[in-house]
């Protein structure tokens, strides 16, 4: 089986992909895996570092506003589908599985110039234009978000590394603290903004750091690899007696994001797709800073966890030292209420997802198959109900393996509910909390 992944730009399109594709191999190791990038994308880096193929295409990427660059549009997309095209065909390509971005809109009209079938994944709530346009060239549209609006989509949850959704934070607590450097027997805040910092967090924490260590409270500052040095400026050099023998770690980038989890007891960080599965499904709960660009999705993100009690919301305009000190730091040193607020965010976490996909992807390929001409012990035309899901099939006890996930024929969208072929959160389906993933708090013992 041939599969080609278009998932490209950001890590928010290119980290649920790579996932797939290791969750491709581990069902089974003959499948080969292709991922379609662009130039200006990360993915030139983070592909081939995780061990996949990298094929090129133009980027074609959409104006925002009229402008005399969005006459050019036409001409490059269908230079792109084009040299999509010949990549499908070269790859022998059985299907083609898009996570949106530049790189999914040719990918997605390729596919179905070329009768590769299609496969959408969105992580957000409000849909991007590229799968948007997926959506309506397939009846396969899975989701990683819950509110969703998407034409025949259903909600599955975010693919995430192994390296996270395998992870055990209270296991591997006292080891992770010991790495980075910070005491066993007292709570830690991780700051992040993602690959390259955010300026307000870190702004924002370096006037109240202080007062964090004076708490008691440690903190794991990644302040992003431009922004080194910010946090410890922002409030000056004057230490408590107790502030000084409570660590406060800063570092550019941290490239094992399950140890920085795992040492971990609350996160201040912004609210992309992926962190926020990435800490309900370790059950890590977090202050949540959405970015304030774009259509406001990071806060979609973000409101279920913090509505079900899974974490804290303030807008990056009203991010402050002040709010630290008043709002974060009450909570940060309140145990049972961070225990809380930890089996809350765990409740909401998916950790296989990526199974899930991987389980979709391949037998999607098998009904696809299966339904073109020809197809069968030499019988002509289309088998009889070929091209239809089989009905699902339950996971069988004790194998933590997945089911059916077909989205049949004509479906629109739909919460997940028990019985449709997709995880039920209630229930103990693969993607709900495991041992260990939360709801316990390494200071309450």
């Amino acid at each position: 089986m041939r599969v080609v992944l278009a998932g490209g730009g950001s890590a928010g399109h290119i980290e649920p992909a790579l996932a797939l594709a290791d969750a491709l191999r581990e069902a089974d190791s003959s499948i080969q895996v292709s991922c379609l990038g662009t130039q200006r994308g990360l993915e030139t880096r983070l592909v081939p570092l995780r061990g996949y193929e990298l094929e090129l295409i133009p980027a074609v990427p959409l104006p925002r506003a009229v402008t005399p660059q969005l006459l050019t549009v036409p001409g490059r997309l269908a230079g792109a589908v084009h040299a999509t095209g010949k990549i499908l065909d070269r790859l022998h390509a059985d299907v083609l599985v898009g996570f949106g971005g530049y790189v999914a809109t040719p990918a997605y009209l390729a596919a179905k110039r070329h009768n590769v079938p299609i496969v959408v994944h969105e992580a957000n709530p409000s849909a991007g234009i590229a799968n948007r346009l997926g959506a309506h060239l397939t009846t396969y549209v899975f989701t990683g978000n819950p509110e969703t609006k998407l034409r025949n989509s259903r909600y599955l949850g975010l693919p995430i590394r192994r390296q996270i959704a395998d992870l055990d934070r209270f296991a591997l607590g006292d080891k992770a603290r010991a790495h980075f450097g910070l005491r066993p027997d007292l709570p830690v805040l991780l700051v992040f903004g993602g690959s390259q910092g955010a300026r307000s967090l870190n702004r924002a924490l370096g006037g109240a750091v202080n007062a964090i260590r004076s708490a008691g409270v440690q903190v794991l500052h990644v302040t992003g690899p431009k922004n080194l040095g910010e946090s410890q400026q922002a409030e000056g050099p004057l230490l408590s007696a107790t502030a000084s023998a409570v660590p406060y770690v800063a570092l550019p980038y941290v490239d094992r994001m399950d140890l920085a989890y795992a040492a971990a007891d609350f996160a201040l960080c912004r609210a992309g797709a992926m962190t926020c599965a990435e800490l309900t499904a370790v059950g890590l709960p977090a202050a949540y800073v959405p970015l304030p660009i774009g259509n406001g999705e990071q806060r979609l993100n973000a409101l279920p966890i913090v509505q079900r009690g899974g974490g804290l919301l303030v807008e990056d305009a009203e991010l402050t030292a002040d709010w630290i000190k008043t709002s974060l730091l009450p909570v940060l040193t309140n145990i049972d209420q961070v225990a809380g607020m930890s089996e809350a965010a765990a409740a909401l976490g998916r950790r296989d997802a990526d199974r899930w996909l991987a389980k979709a992807v391949i037998e999607i390929v098998a009904a696809e198959t299966a339904a073109r001409p020809g197809a069968g012990a030499g019988q002509p035309g289309p088998n009889p109900g070929a091209g239809q899901p089989p009905a699902p099939a339950p996971a069988q006890p004790g194998t933590g393996q997945p089911g059916s996930l077909f989205t049949p024929q004509g479906t629109r969208h739909s919460s997940a509910r028990p019985g449709r072929g997709t995880p039920d959160a209630r229930t103990s389906q693969p993607g709900a909390p495991q041992p260990g993933s939360g709801g316990r708090h390494r200071h309450a013992r």
